[in-house]
């Protein structure tokens, strides 16, 4: 049966300001073949969704045209986003249909679903919104969006039926709030950040939305005057009416319930661990008032006995890359070097540690482990604070395979996941040792962001997860799109007729890209 529906578009936005806030239009302007929306609720996801579908259902086929199928969890989502197609048709100027109800069955024919149909008959293609949670999407074609995905009945199944239909070049979008840390949601998110996946995810918070305007267009629909002050209360007093803080989080922040907590468990790192030395150098006062010359004799001699016997030691077929954090005092700089073996497993050979040492002094150790790394691809250096002396300098000697990273909790979220990737997928090992060990187990999900948390750690309270913030870079260090760093020397060339008369052309060696093996 069919019938038509009295769901007459609104305008509902201003004249004078684009239709779609800024996270909209990314939203929007994303072709990913599979796409994630992690979102604050009542943002207007669903709402970029319906206009992006009415531009695809009204194209032709020729141009990239498809049907588009909505699967909600409940009647009242499917009516919501229906109207919307209404209203973005007409804003379009697109000729369609009036809204037809009917029955969706599902495979095994045994539930009857109400679904609600939108037809664009330039080209064809029609938007379909089914009412509730259909077991499957299997005998359709075309583009599929799932919303709040996370409160799916059987949200495994419904994904690979979706997926499925990427094999014809249709598209899946899935827009949810989290519903707990264990959901399957929450599962694909964490595997996209790895890198298991190539999902292409969107994060918006409340605090996002607002920053984008979405405080701003809620007063235009509702005939309020905004201001600054109103919007800030606005906000708390959202978050006040939440049943509790974690709730909060959940449904305004993008952080799924019990997602708290060490982020890497102990069997986790200790599994990793290989026999292999943490190489440590305490400044003392006396030494660091010594002048320049004097401490750089010193330090030569420390490399040359502790450090050159492993750096020698290391495969010279491999290539090797290196990550640090920096401190001058209070915690440790920490330059991690790391072995890209032939399985594309990453292995740390050794670590070392400086404490209380100056400037020039750590500098002096960097470039000598950057010189004698074999197949040198890069390096990821802290750049925040005083750090960014050290990578700034560095950056000028070696060039664009110097990574300057701004740690931001954006860099965490975005990196923290593939690292712990490598460690459930037993694609890392690294020197087994107490310190690090603690280091590793202080990285904390805070707000739902992999981090290390403002706690001091280790057996004297010395430490400040120095060495995870080092592994994290290497790691990333390891993944960039870099070329082979590398000394090629020069020939001597030598011109005259006879050994009595020739003449020595003097040329400089220098450093290289290369993207050759050895």
């Amino acid at each position: 049966m069919s019938s038509e529906l009295d769901l007459q578009p609104v305008e509902c936005f201003p004249s004078n300001e684009p239709v779609l806030l800024a996270y909209q239009v990314r939203w929007f302007n994303d072709e990913s073949e599979v796409k994630i929306a992690e979102k604050s609720r009542r943002t207007g996801l669903t709402w970029a969704e319906a206009a992006s579908n009415v531009v695809t259902a009204a194209k032709p086929k020729a141009r990239g045209g498809s049907s588009v199928y909505y699967v909600g969890s409940k009647q009242e989502m499917a009516l919501e986003y229906i109207a919307a197609v209404a209203l973005f048709a007409k804003a379009f100027n697109q000729i369609a249909s009036a809204t037809e109800q009917g029955i969706f069955k599902d495979e095994e024919g045994s539930k009857e679903i109400l679904s609600y149909t939108v037809r664009f008959p330039n080209s064809g293609f029609k938007i379909t919104a089914l009412s509730s949670r259909p077991s499957n999407l299997r005998g359709m074609q075309g583009d599929v969006v799932l919303d709040e995905f996370a409160f799916q009945d059987k949200p495994a199944e419904l994904l690979k039926a979706a997926i499925a239909l990427t094999m014809w070049g249709n598209r899946v979008r899935i827009i949810s709030t989290h519903n707990g840390a264990d959901n399957n949601y929450n599962t694909l998110i964490c595997d996209a950040r790895a890198g298991r996946n190539d999902y292409s995810i969107h994060r918006i918070t409340l605090d996002d939305a607002l920053a984008d305007g979405l405080y701003k267009r809620i007063c235009y629909v509702t005939g309020k005057q905004w201001s600054a002050e109103a919007e800030a209360l606005w906000r708390a007093n959202l978050i006040k009416r939440s049943p509790s803080k974690e709730a909060a989080d959940e449904e305004f922040f993008c952080v799924p319930n019990q997602s708290g907590g060490a982020y890497l468990s102990r069997l986790m790192i200790e599994a990793a661990m290989i026999p292999a030395p943490v190489i440590r150098y305490k400044g003392t006062e006396a030494f660091n008032a010594l002048p320049e010359h004097i401490r750089f004799a010193d330090i030569n001699d420390w490399c040359e006995a502790e450090l050159k016997p492993l750096l020698s030691a290391l495969n010279p077929l491999l290539q090797h890359c290196l990550g640090e954090d920096f401190a001058r005092k209070g915690d440790l700089t920490v330059m991690l070097p790391m072995a890209i073996e032939q399985n594309l497993n990453r292995t740390v050979p050794f670590i070392v540690e400086l404490f209380n040492l100056p400037f020039k002094n750590q500098e002096q150790i960097l470039y000598y482990l950057i010189d004698r790394l074999p197949r040198f691809i890069g390096a990821a250096l802290d750049a925040r604070g005083n750090g960014q002396y050290l990578a700034e300098q560095a950056g000028y000697k070696y060039g664009s395979c110097i990574q300057q990273v701004m740690l931001t909790q954006a860099f965490y979220l975005e990196n923290f996941p593939k690292l712990k990737a490598a460690f459930e997928d037993n694609h890392l090992s690294i020197p087994k040792d107490a310190d690090v060990l603690s280091d590793l187990r202080a990285v904390q999900l805070v707000a739902g962001i992999p981090k290390v948390p403002d706690v001091r750690t280790g057996e004297d309270k010395d430490r400040h997860g120095d060495v995870a913030i080092a592994l994290l870079m290497a790691w990333f260090a390891s993944i960039m799109d870099a070329a082979e760093y590398r000394y090629i020397p020069v020939l001597q060339i030598k011109t005259g007729d006879d050994d009595n008369c020739q003449r020595t052309i003097h040329t400089t060696a220098g450093f290289a890209h290369s993207k050759r093996s050895w």
